[in-house]
């Protein structure tokens, strides 16, 4: 059981952490594109909309 611990730490710890670092900046680019500016101002209004 501890040799199965130790697999999955050591996997976690190279493998895991470049896989989160690269979902992070897959997110992080995503959000951050140019096409979606319009839709994020949409967003960030809905406060500021009457309500019917």
């Amino acid at each position: 059981m501890n040799a199965d611990y130790q697999m999955l730490r050591t996997f976690a710890d190279s493998w895991g952490l470049l896989a989160m670092l690269l979902f992070f900046a897959a997110a992080a680019v995503w959000v951050l594109r140019p096409s979606a500016r319009k839709a994020h101002e949409d967003a960030a209004s809905i406060p500021f909309k009457e309500s019917e």
